[in-house]
């Protein structure tokens, strides 16, 4: 199989993200009570629960959790009270996130209060895409 890069910047690009997002949204069910894409630099998701918190991904920290104060389609999320990054990496596999999330909510595993930094969102052509794009093909198919 050849691998096949996404040009930085194109719908193609921005819009990547998302079909892993969604594998975590789906199997998280019920407590997602709203999802929306965020802007670039860097790409974002959020999961609103419906508990009143909020997960958000984003392509240089991976995943986080804290209460929702705002934000919404092409807007950063903002988060309030202690902010847990769940660790694991950019990628855990889906229901690694799941497990991650309770984890987290029960103050235990990996999850940190520190901001991992595992890449910068400027080096687009750093290979990220292609471990993207598995998840992206998942959604097409």
């Amino acid at each position: 199989m050849a691998i096949r890069h996404v040009e930085p910047y194109t719908d193609e690009w921005l819009q990547q993200p998302y079909g892993y997002v969604l594998q975590v949204r789906d199997l998280l069910g019920s407590e997602v009570a709203d999802w929306w894409e965020g802007p670039c630099d860097p790409r974002d998701a959020t999961l609103k629960l419906a508990d009143g918190t909020a997960l958000v991904w984003d392509e240089e920290s991976g995943w986080r959790l804290g209460a929702f104060v705002s934000g919404g389609r092409g807007r950063h999320t903002e988060l309030s009270g202690v902010v847990r990054y769940l660790g694991h990496g950019l990628l855990p596999k889906p229901e690694r996130v799941v497990a991650a999330l309770h984890d987290a909510r029960a103050g235990v595993g990996a999850s940190s209060a520190w901001r991992p930094c595992y890449r910068s969102h400027r080096n687009c052509r750093d290979g990220f895409d292609v471990a993207l794009d598995f998840y992206s093909r998942l959604v097409d198919a």
